[in-house]
Parts: C-alpha cells; structure tokens; sequence
C-alpha cells in the first residue's frame, strides 16, 4: 500500500453543520495521529473510492474511513465510523477497540507498553461526551464564548480532552461547561510571599481583589488546586500558625479559558499552577517558569516595541508579575510544590491592547473543524462566498506571519503562534483587523541574539528559555504553518473546496514577500522550496510519556513547492540563492 500521489483534493462533501458524535470525534483524533506518525511516514495508507485506507503495519490490521475532504497536507476530514477488514467484507469498529489496535501497534514498535493509554484515551472520551450532552447556552461574550468552544480538542492528538481529574469535579472548572467561578483567596505574611513584577501595576492588580490584615499579602489560588494542596502538612501547619489565612472564596467570577489553568477576569488573566494532566504536560508553573515569565518581559521590552511600531496590526501580551507561597521546609528553602502549586502569572488583559471597535476571538474556535462558536470561520463573512474567504484570508496572512517570522530573524524571538495562543480581532463585519500573540512560556530566545543577556541570568532561569537556531525554526513552523495557519485554511476549505490550493498559494506568497524583503534568509527560502514541514508527534510522545519539552517531529510534505509547471511566486530561486 502507497500514499496517495495525487495530490489535489478529490470532490468533497458540504461543510458539516452538526457535530460529531463523542465516539466518532475521538475515533477520528485516533487515526489522524496514525496518519501522520505511524503509517502515513511507512506509505500504508490510500485514498480511493471516497475513502481512506490505512494499515497499521506491525499489526497488519487494514482500517477504513470515509472521506469528507481529503486535504494537499494529508490532514483529511473524515466522516463516520471507522471498519476493520475481516473476512468476506469489512465491520464497524468502536472507538475502544480501534484504541486497543493503536495500543497494540505501538507496543510492537516501540518494544515498550503503556498501560495508562487507554485511559487517557477513555477519559478524553468521557469529557467530549459530557461536553456534547449538557453544552450551556452562549452568554453574550463572544470573547469568552470562543475560549469556551473547544469540545474536541488538539485534532492530533490521541486524547486531547484527557484530564487527570477526580470523576465528577471537573465541570466546575471546565471551559467546554463554560465555566466560571471565585477564586480562593489567602491572606499570607508577607515574609513567606515571593513574588516579582516588571509592572508594579500587576500586582497591585491582585492586592485590589480584596483587603487583608497589616502584615499580610493576598495571595489568589485556583479553588481546585487549593483542594490539593489543602493537606499538605507545612501548609496546614501555617495556617495553624496564622502564617496563612484561608478566606474563603470570594470576588468576581474568572472564567476559564482555553488552556484550563489561565482564567479570565478583573481586567486581566490569571495563570494558575494546576497538578492535572491536559494533553501531555502536568499544568504547572515550574519556578523556573514563575521567574522567566517576568525576566522575559523585561528582556522583550525592546523587540517587542520594535514589533509593535513595524506591524500595528499585532500585540504580545506581557506576563509583567508572579506572586506565590514561599513556606521553608526542612533544609530552609522555599517548599518546592508549595512554590510551584500556588504560583501564579499575572498576564496582560485585553483593556488598552485591543483596538476600539474590534472583537477578540480564539483563533482555535476560528479554525474549529466543526461550527462549535459563533465565531467559527463558516460565522464570519470567510464563509460565505469564495470571494470573501479568499480577502478573509489574505488579510489575515499579512496580519499574523510577519511578525512571527521578523521576531525570529530579526530579534531571535521564537514566538509559539499555535492556535491557542493567538487571538483574531474582528471588525463589526468579521474581517480580522488585528492579531494578539500570547503565553511567554512557550516564547524561547536564540542564545546568539541574546548572549549577553542570557549571561546574566542565573542557569535555571537562563536554560529553559532558550532554543538552538534549529529548534526555534522547527517550532515556528510547525505553531505558525502546520498547527495555525494549516488548520484555519482547513477550515475556510471545508466551505470552498476549490479555494484549497489558492489558499496555500497565497501562505506562499506571504512568506515570499517577506523573503524578498529582508535577504531570502536560508531557511525561509528552503521553507519557500518545499522542505518537509514539522509536525509535531503527539501521538509518541504521549506514548512515550516523554515531556512535552521533548516532542518530536514528522516530516510532512509541503504544499508550499511549486508544482511542476506553475509559474513562482514573487521570490524566484535565484533571487533566494
């Protein structure tokens, strides 16, 4: 069996209107990181007869998926359940079972098992389901409602909605319950408080949420961290000592947003340590993370205002403080899961950085394979006529890719422009007028543009912020090209199947500019050529169990080469010799 070779899509069907079923949202997550980590790279998958083959090869089980779309990336929608071949024809398969197939075939690939993968697998299961079933109406907030919309999760991986959560807590808590809820707030001497700002600004923020006794500094905590933290035996030995003080739950409501932990309210967001699983990473604030989130502010000032003269149309926001408990323990030093469970990032709000007049919106819930917002991109004026998606689109490439790529090159930034971590501003017509780039800790700095100042930090905070050249590169493509910019063409062609190769024209003309303009540095124009892009493997990482710092990546072949025939785009191969 071969991949297909062809690579123009075949006739697709109309733009799904409904959502998926729980079982066939995670079937299908299932055999998209097949695809593209297992047997898409070893050539055991087909396209015919509006269908998609794919053999996992150590198992020899032939699988089978009809086709909704199929997509120049290899990234295909699929419709349905998914069957098994069997003798004298083909039988349905559950979500269980092909799971148990994945598990299977991994074990005899990697020579190791996991036993905690279908659970995982389970339990992102159980989450899509309740999200479909009691799914609250929208409020008015449409910001809100798209950092609210995600039920399926990270299409790429095997259980994106795994939360390693009590049963039955969860939803308190849960963007997909559109949850929003008190904090817990503490009152702690302020000898035991460690904190630092970069804008005394932001932690007045938090002293504002409510008045504590002289001596005292509050301290905010996510209500369900602080109930697993609660018996932690120096913590309940400081609040015998009235070191700490429990308040209670108390102000305004913060609303959870896309990545669970960092929740919305006051003017700002919070960003909350919190010892559950979501995807591959424990959602905690290392203390290496507390501090580089301020240190890195600091050193951005310069490039990031450079950024914002160069390209109006974009902002980063800032994580200018962090404030957490600083018990001694035993040797003296700071409790390290004290420090690291109640840390918490004080990040930019949208009051003063979103231009007047324009809407926020997750760019993931823009990008959603299925309509789960009103602000899916089939809501927006790009879903409504092929000339519309194609001025939608255009509009928004020159928005979101130069700054990206000018951080890199020019101030060696590797932003992470993942779909979470990017908003879409819209006009009062849907037309994107503005993007925002967030979370500065995925934000890693190339040590030869910053030498001097990386020196000067202390190794642990220095070492967690950098990145070699290579593997800034490899990250920006893969959060600018494959998860961002790939997934939201995705979506505009599942309503204009034949704008799908002229969308990938106009990313390459976009990048083409941009290298004609500053030198055709070498990796771009090798990106321009068609190298493989990077996508990153979810799939064996989760298997693996390795951190998510660790995940490596697949090739895949780009819709960015010039076909055989096509005239270039703006940049020719002489000019990026």
């Amino acid at each position: 069996m071969t991949t297909q070779t062809d690579r123009r899509p075949t006739a697709a069907a109309p733009a799904p209107d409904a959502l998926p079923s729980a079982d066939d949202a995670v079937a299908h997550t299932l055999l998209n990181c097949l695809l593209r980590e297992v047997s898409g790279p070893e050539h055991q998958t087909a396209v015919t007869d509006g269908a998609l083959l794919l053999r996992l090869p150590r198992r020899g089980v032939l699988l089978r998926v009809a086709l909704r779309r199929t997509s120049l990336l290899g990234a295909h929608r699929f419709t349905g359940p998914v069957s098994e071949q069997v003798p004298g024809g083909w039988r349905e398969l559950g979500w269980r079972e092909l799971a148990g197939h994945v598990r299977a075939e991994l074990t005899l690939r990697t020579g190791v098992a996991n036993e905690e993968f279908l659970d995982q697998v389970a339990s992102s299961h159980r989450v899509v389901a309740t999200a479909l079933a009691g799914r609250p109406a929208p409020g008015g907030d449409r910001y809100l409602e798209s950092e609210q919309a995600l039920l399926f999760g990270h299409r790429f991986h095997p259980a994106p909605k795994s939360r390693s959560a009590p049963s039955g807590s969860w939803s308190d808590y849960a963007p997909e319950a559109r949850a929003a809820f008190r904090l817990r707030h503490l009152a702690v001497r302020t000898e035991y408080v460690a904190q630092d700002t970069a804008d005394p600004a932001a932690l007045a923020r938090l002293d504002a949420l409510r008045p504590v006794p002289e001596g005292y500094t509050l301290l905010p905590a996510h209500p369900w961290q602080y109930r697993l933290l609660a018996d932690h035996p120096l913590f309940t030995a400081a609040l015998a000592r009235g070191d700490v003080l429990d308040l209670g739950e108390g102000g305004a409501p913060y609303a959870a947003t896309a990545s669970v932990r960092t929740l919305y309210g006051g003017g700002a967001f919070l960003k909350f340590s919190l010892n559950v699983r979501i995807t591959n990473c424990l959602r905690k604030n290392s203390a290496y993370e507390l501090t580089g989130a301020v240190t890195l502010t600091r050193l951005l000032a310069e490039p990031l205002a450079d950024l914002a003269r160069r390209f109006p149309g974009s902002a980063v926001l800032r994580e200018p403080a962090f404030r957490t408990l600083a018990l001694p323990g035993p040797d003296g030093a700071p409790d390290l899961a004290l420090y690291e469970g109640f840390g918490l990032i004080v990040r930019e709000g949208l009051d003063g950085v979103v231009r007047p007049g324009l809407t926020p919106l997750l760019a993931g819930a823009v990008a959603d394979e299925y309509p789960t917002s009103s602000a899916h991109v089939g809501a927006l004026p790009a879903g409504r006529d092929a000339a519309g998606a194609r001025a939608w689109w255009a509009a928004y490439l020159r928005l979101v890719v130069p700054p990206v790529l000018a951080a890199y090159f020019d101030h060696g930034v590797v932003l992470e422009p993942h779909l979470q971590n990017v908003l879409v501003c819209v006009d009062g017509e849907g037309r994107p007028a503005q993007v925002l780039f967030r979370d500065l800790e995925g934000t890693k700095l190339l040590p030869e543009h910053h030498a001097a100042a990386l020196a000067a930090l202390p190794g642990d905070t220095a070492g967690p912020m950098t990145y070699d050249a290579q593997r800034g590169w490899d990250r920006v493509v893969y959060c600018l090209v494959v998860n961002h910019l790939a997934e939201l063409l995705a979506a505009l062609a599942d309503r204009h199947p034949d704008l799908e190769a002229t969308l990938w024209e106009e990313v390459r003309a976009v990048l083409a500019q941009y290298a004609a303009a500053h030198g055709c540095p070498p990796r771009l124009a090798a990106l321009l050529a068609g190298v493989p892009l990077p996508a990153k493997a979810n799939l064996l990482t989760r298997w693996s169990r390795r951190p998510d710092r660790e995940a490596g990546y697949v090739p895949l072949a780009s819709p960015l080469s010039i076909p055989a025939g096509a005239a270039p785009a703006p940049v020719s191969a002489k000019e990026c010799a």
